[in-house]
């Protein structure tokens, strides 16, 4: 049986946990705060970096992009990616802005943690921009079709629906829903499968001292 080392309210993590879920694949999954110096995080990822997929050999994959493609590499079904090279490429390209979207608002995250003196308007303004138009793109791929991505549930609609997912448990003050309907729909269709009800991002404290 494969072990996830999971974060809570992360995007990547849950990416990688809706992935397991929607293929079927039976997992353990273990919680951790990677910021903390107890987190074991280190010992199966030399990046120190959340998902880590380990397998029963006691194998390791990290990266969550990376995952999502050795799973769907090795248990192929159900496919989260279609069969046509038009629709993977589509797929991938929505997983790129969906996960630059999450980097710019990780990055806003921790700038705020920053003391206030510290802190950079201009950096903080960057990665906003950063966060406003990849939105505005996935707003725009997706439209108002009802799966990202040709006529069936697959990753585009993991990485739109998890994106905006963390938006609303990080930055509720961005008011996503009311910019980008179309967005707000699709998210409420996605979390209504068990695999997103199941997997529901919360919050979660940094002990230790990161910035």
């Amino acid at each position: 049986m494969y072990r996830l080392i999971s974060a809570a309210p992360s995007p990547y993590a849950r990416k990688v946990r809706i992935t397991l879920m929607e293929k079927g694949i039976p997992f353990e999954l273990i919680t951790e705060v990677p910021w903390n110096r107890e987190t074991s995080t280190p010992r199966y990822n030399p990046l120190e970096k959340l998902p880590v997929l380990i397998c029963a050999d006691g194998s390791t994959f990290y990266e969550s992009r990376f995952i999502v493609e050795y799973l769907e590499l090795k248990h192929p079904n159900p496919p989260l990616l279609p069969c046509d090279i038009d629709g993977m490429l589509a797929a991938k390209r929505l997983e790129v802005l969906c996960d630059g979207i999450c980097d710019a608002l990780l990055l806003m995250f921790f700038e705020k943690m920053r003391p206030e003196a510290a802190q950079s308007a201009e950096w903080t303004a960057r990665q906003r921009r950063k966060v406003d138009g990849g939105l505005r793109e996935v707003s725009r791929l997706i439209g108002n079709r009802q799966f990202a991505v040709a006529d069936r549930f697959g990753l585009g609609d993991i990485v739109a629906a998890t994106a905006v997912g963390y938006m609303s448990v990080r930055w509720p003050q961005l008011r996503w829903h009311e910019q980008y309907p179309n967005l707000a729909a699709h998210s409420d269709r996605m979390e209504a499968r068990p695999s997103f009800l199941n997997s529901r991002p919360v919050p979660q404290s940094i002990a230790d001292k990161v910035v």
